[in-house]
């Protein structure tokens, strides 16, 4: 089977597991083909961990998963140095974040301290530790789930790690005709846990990788995506709010998008789907209020080209 194919088998084991959740399992699929990092965010018990554990039964290589809770240190996420009595030498004991899909579950229940110890690795694709520099696997890619910030015991997350994912997703309790039918599925016992048969090896996960990141962008598209960013920081009041990267990261993000729909390609609607998604974490209001009424508004007011 080609691995066009296996995308979109995957993409449909992915909204058969988690019902109501078709936008969340397409925007990580998005992050996956974008080489980016994913934020899921929502309240607990709405499928977001779900989600994520069935993109990684989904695809091959290895998967690592860490709970953050407040007692968590830098070292388990990284790794450290055991010093072995027998031969008196250090050995390098690695580890979650030397994997190719890493589930960070509930990341914002652990200090900010702990959580900037994935900067290096979301950003570089490496960890420095002890003096010396380690490579991580390739493809690799940290999807996150956080619960909203006004649940007990939670740390707000830092803007610089807010700034390496490439999307948030947001997820919400599904209506009530959903709920029905996830209550009668599990009835009739036709849910019973995804697939563990993965779908993509990380070989073919590159090869993807590469064709979304050759989806041809127009200059008058770049430039459309510059306005958007412009428009941003003007309305938001500073130039800090949005960074370059969150600029490329909404050009990559709709080049995915675009390979995920079949397109030759990137169109601005595909741009403008894709835009609340990789502004939305990043945009942080002095006032603390939703950043939604900036991003629509950037929308309406940025000419189309």
């Amino acid at each position: 089977m080609m691995p066009v194919r296996k995308l979109h088998e995957l993409q449909s084991r992915l909204t058969a597991a988690v019902l109501g959740a078709e936008e969340a399992s397409n925007l990580l699929l998005t992050a996956l083909l974008a080489r980016g990092h994913a934020l899921i965010e929502g309240a607990p018990g709405v499928g977001k961990t779900s989600l994520a554990q069935t993109l990684a039964n989904g695809i091959g290589g290895s998967f690592k998963r860490i709970q953050f809770t407040p007692d968590l240190l830098p070292s388990d996420i990284l790794g450290y140095h055991l010093y072995k009595q027998h031969n008196g030498e250090f050995e390098f004991v690695p580890g979650p974040v030397f994997s190719n899909l890493l589930l960070a579950d509930e990341i914002n229940r652990t200090s900010p301290r702990v959580q900037s110890a994935l900067l290096e690795a979301m950003n570089e694709g490496q960890v420095s530790i002890d003096g010396s520099t380690r490579d991580l696997e390739d493809p690799f890619l940290v999807v996150a789930t956080q619960n909203i910030t006004s649940s007990t015991g939670t740390f707000p997350l830092p803007e610089p790690q807010l700034d390496r994912f490439l999307l948030s997703i947001p997820m919400s309790l599904p209506d009530a005709e959903v709920q029905k039918s996830i209550l009668n599925a599990h009835a009739a016992g036709a849910i019973n846990g995804s697939s563990r048969d993965p779908l993509l090896e990380p070989s073919e996960i590159l090869t993807l990788q590469d064709q979304a990141a050759k989806m041809p962008v127009s200059e008058a598209l770049n430039d459309y995506i510059i306005n958007l960013c412009e428009t941003v920081r003007r309305v938001a009041g500073g130039g800090h709010t949005i960074s370059v990267r969150a600029s490329l990261a909404l050009m990559r993000a709709a080049q995915a998008s675009a390979f995920l729909e079949g397109q030759s390609a990137v169109h601005p609607d595909h741009v403008q789907t894709i835009f609340p998604h990789v502004m939305r974490h990043r945009l942080l209001p002095d006032d603390g209020s939703s950043p939604e009424p900036i991003l629509a508004g950037a929308i309406k007011e940025t000419p189309v080209p």
